[in-house]
């Protein structure tokens, strides 16, 4: 799997707020195997973990691929490749 690039991260409860949105449900589809969120007419993907690690403390990330391309990913905190040294 490539690496993204992850430009912003929000709590799932403040992505709803930023969407105007009061739910994101999390589908499955059976063709692919794949997960992803959905919400209005938009869609996103799940981290590839779930639901066998399933969401504890839910994040969505806008990020990016190497070629450019940008989408939503929902995710647990602390999913990325990124190690929290501190909270201040």
């Amino acid at each position: 799997m490539e690496r993204l690039k992850f430009l912003s991260t929000v709590t799932a409860d403040e992505f709803k707020a930023q969407q105007g949105i009061t739910k994101l449900d999390i589908f499955r589809n059976e063709k692919t195997g794949k997960n992803f969120i959905a919400w209005g007419n938009e869609r996103g993907a799940v981290y590839s973990d779930y639901p066998v690690k399933p969401l504890k403390e839910p994040m969505v990330s806008e990020v990016q691929t190497s070629t450019g391309e940008k989408f939503f990913l929902l995710h647990d905190r602390g999913v990325s490749n990124a190690t929290k040294m501190q909270t201040l």
